[in-house]
């Protein structure tokens, strides 16, 4: 990571912007709540959608840069087809002042105008921490600071928080990980503010399992993203076990898209998010919104593929079968419909077959291609395709 000068218009943190080296065993102990179900900080009944500085930014972040973001968004239609969450990741925090109040770094010089701004384009603003000293990237955490923390972003008007495990670990074991994402689960909702409360520790410890007790919308099932085949496929194959969890208000979140960020082609990308829709995992997109190109843009804004995503029933989808490197996965929909998912995994082109009496469907089904935007023609049987490498046939199923 570039740690020179600033430049304005990238953003890059100075090393004066991160916290001090940490003396961990002179770290003040906290107290951790006793163990209790928080209501939700907010209620999101669909899985959020928007757009996050992380995967393609890292730290190179400021306040311009989210500005012109949220102005792609509306000029490429992507706020009008849901994604209206712009999440500042890692990197905008610089130090505590004498009261304790956590300060932006001058990249970013107000942040309540710059919340403002987002929300006068019909927009909502996120933000990153850590239950740790310090995030990820080196830089100050809210530990110990959890309510002001808290009460600052609510002024400044945040719509949505990552709470990143990172140096937490060194300070907590994994026993302690519900009640110290708790501590921060409550002190948001002292605020009275509706922040989507998102969780960052890499599925630990069966999250899924408590993450709504801590007040939380989502919640990571995974470690990060790369911008890879090999890393989408690993992860997002590996959530069919988790799909009980996902329900409205409640989803498990296999991180951020990398759609469009060059590391795949546009038919992985295709399955990437494809295979996103079908888990009902959050829609963050990570890509340079501004200089997206048609391909990128006619993957982020199909709608037919987003209303799988956003279907009310808030169902994650699974693997109904598998052979070979194909592997079929089902999603159910409102009105008994269902999205259907015939998986390729493969390096050669294959054959991939779905049969009705599999999905419960008799008589006339009607099967629409989601990705061809067109209804298809299928056996009384059931349906297959020809699917290329790596690739998807993503179809919905309704009498």
């Amino acid at each position: 990571m570039n740690t020179g000068p600033l430049v304005a218009r990238r953003g890059t943190p100075t090393p004066s912007f991160r916290a001090a080296a940490v003396d961990y065993k002179s770290l003040p102990k906290l107290e951790l709540p006793a163990l209790k179900a928080v209501p939700p900080v907010a209620v999101v009944k669909t899985p959020p959608m928007g757009w996050n500085s992380w995967n393609k930014f890292r730290t190179r972040i400021n306040d311009q840069m989210i500005r012109e973001i949220a102005d792609a968004m509306v000029a490429t239609g992507m706020r009008d087809a849901g994604y209206v969450y712009v999440n500042i990741d890692d990197g905008w925090q610089d130090k505590r002042d004498a009261a304790g109040v956590l300060q932006p770094n001058p990249n970013f010089p107000n942040m309540k105008a710059l919340s403002d701004y987002v929300h006068s384009k019909g927009l909502k603003l996120g933000i990153y921490s850590s239950p740790g000293p310090t995030t990820c990237g080196g830089f100050t955490g809210s530990y110990g600071h959890e309510e002001i923390d808290a009460k600052t972003w609510a002024a400044w008007g945040i719509d949505y928080l990552k709470y990143d495990w990172c140096s937490a670990s060194r300070v907590w074991k994994d026993e302690d990980m519900q009640a110290v994402y708790q501590r921060m689960g409550e002190a948001l909702r002292k605020t009275g503010r509706p922040i989507v409360y998102a969780l960052c520790q890499y599925g630990r410890i069966k999250v899924q399992d408590w993450g709504t007790k801590v007040g939380a919308s989502l919640w990571r099932t995974t470690f990060d993203i790369r911008d890879q085949w090999a890393s989408m496929e690993q992860i997002g194959f590996a959530q069919s076990d988790l799909a009980y969890a996902s329900n409205p208000g409640s989803f498990n979140d296999p991180d951020m898209l990398e759609v469009g960020n060059g590391g795949m082609t546009p038919v992985e990308y295709r399955t990437h998010f494809s295979l996103w829709a079908m888990v009902a995992s959050p829609l963050l997109t990570g890509n340079d919104i501004r200089t997206m190109d048609p391909a990128t843009r006619d993957i982020l804004l199909n709608k037919e593929v987003i209303a799988v995503n956003q279907d009310k029933l808030g169902k994650g989808g699974k693997r109904l079968a598998q052979q070979g490197s194909t592997e079929v996965w089902v999603k159910p929909l409102e009105k008994g419909a269902q999205a259907v998912a015939l998986f390729n995994r493969g390096e050669a082109k294959a054959k991939v077959s779905v049969q009705w009496a599999d999905l419960k469907l008799s008589g006339k089904v009607r099967i629409r291609d989601l990705w061809a935007h067109a209804d298809v023609k299928t056996e009384a049987e059931g349906y297959s395709a020809e699917v290329e490498p790596h690739g998807v046939v993503l179809l919905k199923a309704s009498k």
